[in-house]
């Protein structure tokens, strides 16, 4: 006998507040890329304008995770049965993959900042440089509590991040030089700089590639899951059991498990249970075998005194 359990039970953030930060974050950051080239061009700052464009990516980032998210939550289809939760795994991985394209501008341009330094971040760079932190440090909180479970919105809370870092670097770095002098100061905040954002990313990359191919999430233990399962009373064993990732934030997880309780109902709501409430599975397919009484006695070990 074969059981079908969907439910919806997650400590991520709801469809509503998602989409509600998601047009907070990007409203704010295309207001600030018009500010950027707004002063660029009348400071006629290179790198206000360079980094305009920077911000300019990080909006289609955050654009990619909400179509991403708003995909993931549409109805399945007679053709995609599963439905479309893959997309926020691919948004992941792209916004993975733009992070570290950004962690490679910064450190190309580091180097050279090392052998040829720059003129130093006039008062305006710095201003609005302080205006960046602001605004993406206030969009990266929008995301705070959904990068815990979700890779997809984790995806969107470090492009914010990682501005915030930057531009605080810019802030530190053009008043260190401002007041000392010391221009090997930029390049060495940004290297650091770099170095946080890589190190943040990695993870992201890795869990994207592994929902990817469908690997178990990194949250579950399935030794520890698998334990839970033979201690629900009446399992005996587990045969065939596979946990991977619909999405970034919908785990499915499928087994076959043998029984001695010929009240099978019972077993399927003790284990829905389980699942739900210690490891937030909300699809399952269960399979039920049950055992005979003579085979019971096999799977038990015999009693000495």
């Amino acid at each position: 006998m074969t059981c079908h359990h969907s439910h919806n039970h997650s400590h991520a953030m709801t469809p509503e507040s998602l989409d509600r930060a998601m047009m907070i974050g990007v409203s704010l950051n295309l207001v600030f890329v018009f500010v950027e080239l707004g002063f660029g061009f009348f400071s006629g700052s290179l790198a206000l304008i360079a980094d305009a464009g920077h911000n300019a990516s990080d909006v289609v980032g955050l654009l990619v995770a909400w179509g991403a998210s708003f995909l993931a939550r549409q109805q399945p289809t007679t053709k995609f049965t599963f439905g479309f939760g893959r997309a926020s795994i691919y948004a992941a991985f792209l916004n993975a993959i733009l992070l570290f394209a950004a962690c490679f501008a910064i450190a190309w341009e580091a180097i050279h900042r090392f052998s040829e330094p720059p003129p130093v971040a006039g008062l305006t760079m710095v201003v609005v440089a302080a205006i960046g932190v602001v605004i993406n440090t206030v969009t990266a909180i929008l995301f705070m509590r959904g990068s815990k479970e979700d890779a997809n919105v984790r995806g969107a809370f470090l492009h914010m991040a990682a501005d915030a870092a930057v531009s605080v670097g810019v802030v530190v770095a053009g008043v260190a030089i401002m007041t000392t002098d010391l221009k090997w100061i930029d390049p060495v905040v940004s290297v650091v700089i770099m170095v946080i954002i890589t190190w943040s990313t990695w993870g992201l990359f890795t869990e994207s590639i592994g929902l990817a191919m469908d690997a178990v999430p990194r949250r579950i233990d399935i030794d520890e899951l698998s334990q839970a399962l033979i201690e629900v009373p009446g399992v005996v064993d587990i045969q065939d059991l596979h946990v991977w990732g619909t999405s970034t934030s919908e785990i499915m997880l499928t087994a076959h498990l043998v029984i001695t309780d010929e009240t099978w109902r019972g077993s399927l709501e003790k284990v829905q249970r389980m699942l739900n409430e210690r490891f937030s599975i909300t699809r399952t397919t269960l399979q039920f075998q049950e055992l005979s009484e003579s085979q019971v006695c096999l799977q038990r070990p015999s009693a000495s005194i």
